[in-house]
């Protein structure tokens, strides 16, 4: 019997809610901001804006969970490996393309200290002997999504468990190409 993932759009939306309240309840400012009246002053509207933008890539990501693993996978019909996820997520939520690898995607953007982590940041290990050779997307509260390895699934995973804690290699930030 083969069990089916519900459609992505429909996952999306619960999704997305879960994400807003999480997204809202830890924002930078430390309070959740009411929506329905403007910034009042330019740095929160900008603020507000960068913790949308790295929210949708929370939500392009978290709607790809279940999504099976395949080596050199670069799309959700054929599975993902784990620079493949990072691309595509990217691709759909800011329309930017980058390298094919973890390693040369660690080349990319700032480097991020672990203690100034955002949603949306890439986090990157040690998982085969050389360092940058995995990549996930940070979705905040120590916990990041990836694909895994061969015979797993898109999943999301904490970044407090020993393994994952003893392969940290560092985290970097991609500017968002409309606010750069």
């Amino acid at each position: 019997m083969t069990i089916s993932r519900p459609p992505r759009r429909v996952f999306r939306h619960i999704v997305a809610s879960i994400v807003l309240v999480a997204t809202c309840a830890t924002s930078a400012t430390g309070f959740a901001a009411d929506i329905s009246e403007p910034p009042k002053n330019i740095a929160l509207a900008r603020l507000q804006t960068l913790s949308n933008r790295a929210s949708e890539l929370a939500l392009s990501a978290l709607g790809l969970i279940g999504i099976r693993y395949r080596m050199g996978g670069n799309t959700a019909e054929s599975g993902l490996d784990c620079s493949g996820l990072v691309r595509l997520v990217f691709q759909e939520a800011w329309g930017e393309t980058l390298p094919r690898t973890s390693e040369e995607i660690s080349r990319v953007g700032e480097k991020v200290d672990s203690h100034d982590m955002q949603p949306g940041d890439l986090v990157f290990y040690n998982t085969l002997r050389r360092g940058f050779s995995h990549v996930g997307i940070y979705l905040g509260d120590n916990k990041f999504i990836h694909s895994p390895s061969s015979g797993g699934q898109v999943r999301v995973e904490s970044m407090d468990l020993g393994y994952w804690k003893s392969r940290f290699n560092g985290a970097r930030r991609i500017s968002d190409p409309e606010h750069p």
